[in-house]
């Protein structure tokens, strides 16, 4: 049920509408609302109709992971933008946005040192079996033989796919821990260098190259599960999977079909095809997986960026201002 955040808004303040988030406060979205003298209101919004009865009345809506469709940008004509706090707009219509004239904006670079942080973090407690090791001992049990064989960091090379901020930010922090590392990029032609000083392989070269294998790619309709069961054969005998992007990058029932094999031998999942995954899901079950809750974007420092970013994003275009990091440009064309 949408709750006003300031009682003692003007019936006529401009109004943006935080129509879901997992957040627990909201002290910089109000700080700049209040600045602005703008009228901030929340929900909780799962559906469609739950977002078109939130966003009744507000110039500018800012989303988690509820559906902004066509439908619901039809019912609220008067919608100046849409804010995501993140970097993916997935759960956005983007087509539908341009040509109704709503500018999306995301905030591209608030987490850049804390996903590509958690993506080495993932990825070194499968390189030393840090996890399962701790299983063992909490069942009283001693012993290397699960998690043989490891290898020096030294002896590895460490994979990443896609090499745009967070992709360049992890190649920098595994090259630094002693990796070999490549990548791939369709943006990046195949046999140069990044700007970070990571070489360019062909996607299917760095599949059966890769120790580890860490991705870092947005979920679009050619990355939806990228890493399938043809990718996953082509993978290196004993390699790692790390994901911090998106779930479904990863085809699940391939992933977990794919693990007796070897290929790859383990992974690293912070992002699912459900979230959070269902209970019973055989995700659970698997001993070669370690499993975080979508945190790898979290710091403290991360989530006061976000959230003011955003807040101020969706201030500018209510102002009649260009807003920062439209991701559809066109829609502001006409």
């Amino acid at each position: 049920m949408p709750a006003s955040a300031s009682s003692t808004a003007a019936a006529s303040a401009p109004r943006i509408a935080i129509v879901d988030c997992d957040h627990e406060a909201f002290a910089e979205e109000q700080r700049a609302a209040d600045a602005a003298g703008i009228e901030l209101v929340k929900a909780q919004a799962t559906t469609e109709d739950e977002v078109i009865a939130a966003a009744q009345g507000a110039g500018a809506i800012i989303v988690q992971y509820a559906p902004i469709t066509a439908r619901v940008l039809d019912a609220l004509p008067g919608l100046k933008a849409v804010g995501r706090y993140g970097v993916g707009v997935d759960t956005v219509d983007l087509e539908a946005a341009t040509a109704r004239g709503v500018p999306v904006c995301n905030v591209p670079d608030y987490s850049i040192e804390d996903v590509s942080d958690h993506a080495i973090a993932l990825a070194m407690t499968l390189v030393r079996g840090t996890a399962q090791l701790d299983r063992q001992v909490r069942t009283g049990r001693y012993g290397l033989e699960a998690i043989k064989p490891l290898h020096r960091v030294c002896e590895q090379t460490f994979g990443v796919v896609g090499l745009g901020r967070i992709g360049r930010a992890t190649a920098t922090k595994a090259r630094a821990l002693g990796f070999t590392v490549v990548g791939s990029d369709p943006m990046l032609e195949v046999g140069s260098t990044s700007d970070d000083g990571t070489p360019v392989l062909a996607f299917e070269d760095l599949l059966g190259r890769s120790d580890v294998l860490s991705l870092h790619v947005p979920l679009t309709d050619a990355t939806h599960h990228l890493i399938g069961a043809d990718a996953l054969a082509r993978m290196k005998n004993g390699a790692m999977l790390v994901n911090t992007c998106r779930g479904g990058v990863v085809d699940t029932e391939a992933l977990l079909a794919a693990l007796p094999t070897g290929r790859p031998r383990s992974a690293a999942l912070d992002v699912f095809e459900t979230e959070p995954i269902p209970a019973g899901s055989p995700l659970l079950e698997e001993e070669n997986l370690v499993l975080t809750p979508h945190a790898s974007w979290y710091s403290e420092e991360s989530e006061a960026e976000l959230k003011s970013r955003i807040a101020a994003a969706m201030v500018a275009a209510l102002r009649g201002e260009r807003p920062p990091h439209v991701v559809n440009p066109d829609a502001l064309a006409g």
